[in-house]
């Protein structure tokens, strides 16, 4: 899977293009245990089962990847998740935001496959790591979602509330820098006021201290389910 994307550093830009081979979304992977707990407890009450380790590193089809403005999902049961992304790339590792869109329905059934059945939308800007790990945990990611017309605050959170990303690079890889072309999805937080669909998700990773945000927004066209 191919995707263009864009390095701002400084102001500057540079383009990069990205043979991405492999897509690994972090489930569970909460530094913060009480508000893990309450995202375990939100997922429960879908019907989703807990899982029996965390974090937990789903595997995804890289083609799953996208920077189109709109994705297309199988039913009305569908819905967005902020995630920090880390992008290994020429040697280097590179921080973008993305949405773990995922079908609710079928997580009941299979977190994994519930995983594979939607794409995964990543933001065309990233920022150098190395720009921002030393200030990681006051970073400030950010959802929305459109309701009746109007744009409402989906998620919100710091940081400081997953695991850092040394430690979950460490724990997927052990010892092993992050291969060239990987993508690797770094958790969630808590949906204010409970997971729901909508026809519009809108997320931002916001850098007080550099002043600066990536933005993502896509569409979702709902596709209608024979049988």
């Amino acid at each position: 899977m191919t995707i263009s994307l864009n390095i701002v550093s400084n102001g500057a830009e540079a383009s990069l293009t990205l043979d991405a081979n492999q897509l690994v979304i972090a489930g569970w992977a909460g530094r913060d245990k009480a508000a893990m707990e309450h995202h375990i407890r939100e997922l429960e009450e879908l019907g989703v089962p807990r899982p029996k380790e965390t974090p937990t590193f789903y595997r995804v089809a890289s083609s799953r990847l996208t920077t189109d403005p709109a994705i297309q999902a199988s039913g009305d049961a569908s819905s967005g998740e902020v995630e920090p992304v880390i992008v290994a790339s020429g040697g280097r590792l590179f921080v973008g935001i993305g949405s773990d869109h995922t079908d609710r329905q079928l997580e009941t059934h299979g977190v994994a496959f519930s995983k594979q059945i939607c794409d995964k939308p990543v933001s065309t800007t990233l920022w150098p790591y190395e720009e921002v790990v030393d200030h990681w945990d006051q970073l400030i990611m950010r959802s929305y979602i459109v309701e009746d017309g109007k744009s409402v605050l989906y998620q919100e959170g710091t940081l400081d509330g997953l695991l850092h990303p040394e430690d979950t690079m460490a724990r997927l890889t052990g010892e092993t820098p992050l291969e060239d072309g990987t993508v690797l999805f770094c958790g969630t937080v808590p949906a204010l006021g409970g997971i729901r669909p909508a026809p519009r998700f809108m997320a931002e990773l916001e850098d007080p201290v550099l002043s600066r945000k990536i933005s993502l927004r896509y569409d979702i066209e709902v596709l209608p389910v024979a049988g």
